[in-house]
């Protein structure tokens, strides 16, 4: 089949380069446009559209995929199907229409669970012990379109969401571009979705990846391995923000305040609802990631000494 790939960030590369090893042409990519990055903030291409240039692919990077422009160079290439991982961007009816095979949707989720923006995120800030990814047909609802296939994965004790994004942004390549092939031979049917066990992922925000001290240690865990690489688990100490990596679970230290803060010799402890977390590395306002130890002895806390409520933040702000 003629393909037209959309997507947009490094998660995609895989599904793209799959795709292109394939026995389909990839006759043109679909990408966000050039945005800032970098120290310079220099406008660089998405890690889509590099991959593409890098095989001498057509790239198109439409502001609005709505825009007459794009519509009508995406009718002249005439793809039979436009395979899409996290192009980041709503598709229009007019876009959805272009396609003979529709555009197919690879989601990392076992729809219907997790539907949105970020449900790799929400699989690890729940919990979850098992999730994966599937391929869907696109429709105009929120990623509600028949699915075709599916993979399955374990959500690890140490799991950061970038952990298993990585694993399924692999597996995943795998199954679109089988998905792909059967809809190519005609040997795969789109089945709808069960009406129950619907659950939404919106995208997580700065404010979402906030540590609340006060909740169990099992939550603090989550939040700070969900939220890792992106937006960032954090908390305050004096007033200026403090970036966490994954903390380690420490079952049955219950001796510490939530927010209370234990330096040893090369552990620093927090409190939490239930029992202290060990934090792992730091990173202070306007510095970089460090060992938390090395934090610690250079902000020498006080006995009894505690992250900042959120409470106590948001009334001094």
């Amino acid at each position: 089949m003629r393909l037209v790939f959309a997507g947009t960030p490094e998660v995609a590369v895989p599904s793209l380069e799959a795709l292109i090893a394939s026995r389909h042409d990839v006759v043109a990519v679909v990408t966000r446009p050039d945005a800032p990055a970098g120290r310079g903030r220099k406008l660089r291409p998405s890690p889509v559209a590099e991959c593409a240039l890098d095989h001498g692919i057509e790239v198109l990077r439409p502001g609005k995929p709505r825009e007459p422009e794009f519509l009508a160079r995406l009718t002249e290439i005439a793809p039979d199907c436009c395979p899409v991982v996290a192009y980041g961007a709503l598709l229009p009816k007019a876009a959805l229409d272009i396609p003979a095979r529709g555009w197919v949707n690879l989601h990392f989720s076992l729809l219907p669970a997790w539907r949105g923006a970020a449900p790799v995120q929400h699989a690890v800030l729940a919990g979850d012990d098992v999730t994966g990814a599937c391929t869907f047909l696109i429709e105009e609802g929120l990623d509600s379109g028949p699915v075709f296939g599916c993979v399955t994965d374990e959500v690890r004790p140490g799991d950061t969401s970038g952990d298993l994004l990585e694993r399924l942004s692999r597996s995943g390549a795998r199954l679109l571009t089988a998905t792909m092939d059967g809809i190519d031979d005609g040997s795969l049917v789109a089945v709808p979705q069960p009406p129950d066990g619907i659950s939404l992922a919106p995208k997580i925000t700065v404010t979402d990846a906030r540590v609340d001290w006060a909740t169990p240690a099992m939550r603090v865990d989550r939040v700070a391995r969900g939220c890792t690489p992106a937006p960032g688990a954090w908390t305050t100490f004096r007033g200026e923000r403090v970036k966490l990596a994954p903390v380690r679970l420490r079952a049955g230290d219950n001796a510490l305040a939530p927010g209370q803060i234990a330096v040893e010799r090369k552990v620093v402890r927090v409190g939490t609802g239930s029992h202290a977390v060990e934090l792992t590395d730091v990173q202070p306002q306007g510095k970089r990631m460090m060992a938390a130890v090395d934090w610690a002895r250079g902000v020498r806390p006080e006995d009894g000494e505690t992250f900042d409520a959120a409470a106590d933040t948001e009334e001094s702000s």
